[in-house]
Formats: C-alpha cells, structure tokens, sequence
C-alpha cells in the first residue's frame, strides 16, 4: 500500500510522536470517576451520581462524544475524559468550546513552553507581574494516523496564526468530524518543538504521572523557571 506522505499533492499523515507529555494544573486533581466502572452504562450513572451532567456544558459535551469513544476501567481514565469534557470557553488551537481534546508536547520543555505561553497570557490578562503555577507531567503513547503539518506555516498561515484560533478550529473540528485521529504540528512557542492533538479519547493510551512540577512566568518578559517538586505518588 503506498504511504500517503509519498504521494505529491496530498495531506501527508503520519503516527503521533512517541512519548507525548501533558501537563495539567495540579489544582484539578484526578477523581478517579472513570478508572474502574466497567461498562458505559456504569460510567453514565457514575457520572450523574457526581454532579458531572449537573453542568448543562458538560452535559451537551457528554452527548456529543460516542460512548464507542468513552474511556473507562483503565488507569488514568478520567484524565482523559477530563480532556474532553472540561474545555475552555473559546476552546483550543484545533478544537471549539463544544468538545475537548488531548493536547501534548514531543518533548518535555515543548510542553513546558506551551503551557508557560498560556500561564503569561493569563498574567497579563490579570495585571498580575508573576504568577507560578503548579502541575502534574503525564506521558502518554497517541495511537492512530495524525494529519501532519510540519513544515507548512508559510502554506497555511490562517492554522498557525499566534494571535487567534477562529480558522484553526474550522480546520480541527473539519478532521474531527471525518473521522480524522489528529493533528501533528510545528510548536509555536518552542522553536524546533512539535505538538500533537488527538480527537480520540480511546486512542490516548499507556497514561502515566510522572514529575510534578512548578512554572513562574513574568507578565512582560519571555523568562520561564520550572522548578520540579518532591516526588509525588502517581495516581493509577
């Protein structure tokens, strides 16, 4: 079978990088909701038994998610999910405020810059000269074909535009719906990093804790501490 990135004119797909790092605000810890129902029924009523479906948003983001898709009895289940379903109100690079997705960095201070870009913009926002946050790292294997647009910010300018994600949620939510697993792409805030999304919470495999560390940011210039904490047990 030919590979779809030798054949000129085509989108090229590729396999997500492998491992992938995410790090999540240690002030949302893990719930544990999803990590040992067995069945999606038990996981629908273990989630109105919690409050989850109580949040109209969460809810309609529950509906919108095939329960084929629902991750349940695995370790680390909720933190996906999580993903999913708690999303911010003008969404992602790749993906609107209807439904989440799984964002990670190819390496460590990929993921660190990412999120130190964001911990800034919310520094400025606040009029706040530094803010530190604390988070949890989580490596995880992306399984599946990723759209792969490496190398083309010069060709699609309006999907990596810095400032706004009006055009790149069209784009992500148009793969999502075609059944597409994700996106890989050119970090914006880590020279030579590389990003990937993926839109499928059953594809998000192999999910560990590892460091848990604290990012300080200063509102107005580009300097970023990570300082890693003691040793903290990984929630399974």
């Amino acid at each position: 079978m030919t590979d779809p990135r030798d054949q000129p004119g085509t989108d090229r797909l590729t396999r997500a990088p492998h491992p992938s790092f995410r790090l999540i605000p240690s002030r949302f810890p893990p719930i544990g909701l999803f990590d040992t129902v067995a069945t999606a029924a038990d996981m629908a009523a273990a989630m109105a038994l919690a409050g989850w479906t109580n949040d109209r948003l969460v809810a309609e983001r529950v509906a919108r998610l095939p329960r084929e898709d629902w991750v349940h009895g695995r370790p680390n289940a909720s933190i996906v999910m999580a993903a999913f379903l708690h999303v911010p109100p003008g969404g992602n690079r790749f993906n609107g405020p209807d439904l989440g997705a799984w964002y990670a960095g190819a390496a460590f201070p990929t993921a660190v810059a990412e999120v130190a870009h964001h911990l800034r913009r919310e520094a400025v926002a606040t009029a706040q000269p530094i803010m530190r946050r604390q988070y949890r790292m989580y490596q995880a294997r992306l399984n599946g074909v990723f759209l792969d647009i490496r190398g083309e910010r010069d060709s699609r300018p309006e999907v990596y535009d810095p400032r706004g994600y009006t055009a790149s949620q069209v784009f992500g939510e148009a793969i999502r719906a075609a059944g597409g697993g994700g996106i890989v792409w050119d970090s914006l805030r880590h020279v030579g990093g590389v990003c990937a999304v993926s839109f499928r919470p059953r594809a998000v495999l192999d999910i560990v804790q590892t460091d848990h560390v604290e990012i300080t940011v200063t509102a107005r210039q580009p300097r970023v501490e990570v300082r890693r904490l003691a040793a903290q047990l990984p929630n399974h």
